[in-house]
């Protein structure tokens, strides 16, 4: 009778801890909101292919953990389109999302695309938001603090509205986003007839420790990458490996708090990089370095008002009819230039260079073009060391050679990616450096950068898939996915059905022949 009860017990103990991940897969027929409000800790739901016609409102409140996230997905090789025909409301609202991922989605129509409401280790990724009535992904409701977000290689495009692609954090501090990583993302035409503002990139007054990095953006109506001060709130975001034209006002645009880097800049409506003065934010604590920028008829950097330190250094400026660097007004003893070459005028630390020091330079402002330092020319190896990046534009990295510009010089090498409109690919046959590039942390340029943070919180893996190198603090937005139970059953077909895991028929077995022998033996003390 106790071996009976025993094996209850065992049958028990591995039903309990069987790996409890649950899987369904629905299509545009079926119960959208009812199948996203049943997900709980380390489920996922796929979205088969088609567009699911939404109307009324689509509120997502999920609560996920960093071992267990709750993932919704479109089926591997097909493609949900969530579409709102009208813009009386936005297509998603996520009121709460913590540890959870939208990956695969094509979002069209509405007000606004993705409004994020309250998260923390939320990831977007792989996403289409476009056609939206207003900006395409927007996280500023006031007083929320937005952490750890991950939005990673989506295609956002054809906005209208205020328009911008992405709208991150408040004016004047009123909410903000710190700890997160916006990369690999294509954004561009955000530039519609009657949009008012179309950034393709805004991080709000009082936001910290983000990094911007490897994004395409082109045909904006305001800056490519606009971002203010941090307000005193954290350490300096990071804008870096980004490649912007057709800007509709600045390329980059920064009040104060960041470090601008290893980043192409071919066209602008106004200047390529402009430090300036912005609600509460006046220029300070800001490096720029190794930048490449081309402007036809402005100037490429421009410094105005600063308030505190501003270093420029080893950056390649080609100012076709403007200036390579204008500084006005503030505290220019603050101020440092240092190893920066090209084309137009300079108040110092400058050095003359042409078009032909670039493989394929040129004031057209698109692609196709070339911008690797030419063998022998003006950039290579003529830059000031104290101010170099670990890598470049590509990620290959610089091995203490100071090479002026976004691109590191290999003798014979070329570009690792040749710009077009199109994704940056995240996976180059140049080898990324482990720390994903950053300044090294002797130089005293960069002293505020909080090492802790180590990049902005998230460390990038070379491949698609960056959960495998997360930095353990932040944890990359906690999407390392539960080893166990999120693989659904192949050609199920069955709605909304739920296929979970459960206890081993082999555990059982072998719990069943353990005790048939303890049976064959009286003198076993469980018999006493």
């Amino acid at each position: 009778m106790r071996s009976f009860f025993f094996f209850f017990f065992l049958l028990s103990f591995a039903w309990t801890g069987a790996v409890w991940a649950a899987g369904s897969e629905i299509g545009p027929g079926d119960d959208l909101r009812a199948a996203i409000a049943a997900l709980e800790p380390g489920d996922e739901l796929v979205l088969r292919g088609g567009t699911y016609t939404l109307a009324g409102r689509l509120a997502i409140d999920l609560v996920g953990t960093a071992a267990r996230p709750i993932v919704i997905r479109a089926k591997t090789g097909e493609r949900p389109r969530l579409d709102r025909p009208n813009a009386d409301h936005n297509i998603v609202e996520i009121e709460n999302g913590e540890y959870l991922e939208l990956r695969g989605i094509e979002f069209s129509g509405g007000s606004a695309g993705i409004r994020i409401m309250s998260a923390r280790y939320l990831t977007i990724e792989d996403c289409e938001i476009h056609d939206t009535a207003d900006v395409a992904l927007r996280a500023n409701d006031t007083g929320t603090v937005y952490q750890s977000l991950v939005i990673r290689r989506n295609h956002i495009h054809d906005t209208g509205g205020t328009g911008e692609g992405m709208y991150l954090g408040c004016n004047n501090d009123g909410c903000r986003l710190r700890d997160s990583v916006i990369e690999g993302n294509y954004v561009h035409h955000t530039n519609a007839a009657g949009v008012e503002q179309g950034d393709g990139i805004e991080l709000k007054e009082g936001s910290f420790d983000n990094v911007i990095r490897d994004n395409v953006i082109h045909d904006t109506n305001y800056p490519c990458i606009l971002t203010y001060s941090a307000a005193g709130n954290g350490g300096p975001n990071i804008i870096e490996r980004n490649v912007l034209w057709h800007c509709g006002d600045h390329g980059v645009q920064s009040s104060a708090d960041a470090i601008i880097r290893n980043n192409l800049i071919l066209s602008a409506g106004s200047d390529g990089i402009a430090m300036q003065p912005h609600q509460a934010g006046a220029p300070a604590n800001l490096v720029v370095v190794n930048n490449t920028i081309l402007t036809s008829t402005n100037d490429a950097i421009s410094i105005r008002g600063n308030t505190g330190t501003v270093v420029v250094a080893n950056n390649a400026l080609y100012a076709e009819n403007g200036r390579a660097i204008f500084v006005s007004g503030g505290s220019p003893g603050m101020i440092t230039l240092a190893g920066n070459a090209g084309v137009g005028a300079a108040p110092s630390g400058f050095a003359n260079a042409s078009l032909a020091d670039l493989v394929q330079g040129h004031y057209l402002g698109q692609p196709p073009i070339n911008l690797y330092p030419a063998e022998g020319g003006a950039l290579v190896a003529a830059g000031a060391a104290t101010h170099l990046p670990l890598d470049d534009f590509d990620r290959r990295p610089r091995n203490g050679v100071a090479d002026i510009g976004a691109y590191a010089f290999v003798a014979g090498a070329a570009p690792g990616w040749m710009i077009e409109p199109d994704f940056k690919p995240t996976g180059t046959s140049v080898p990324p450096l482990p720390d994903a590039g950053l300044i090294d942390a002797g130089s005293a340029d960069f002293g505020e950068a909080d090492a802790d943070h180590a990049d902005g919180g998230v460390v990038a893996d070379a491949g698609r898939d960056d959960r495998a190198a997360m930095d353990a603090a932040t944890t990359d937005a906690g999407l390392a996915a539960d080893a166990g139970g999120e693989a659904l059953t192949s050609g199920c077909g069955c709605g909304a059905t739920r296929a979970r895991t459960s206890f081993s028929p082999g555990l059982l077995l072998f719990v069943a022949a353990v005790l048939v022998g303890r049976r064959r033996h009286p003198r076993s003390k469980w018999m006493h």
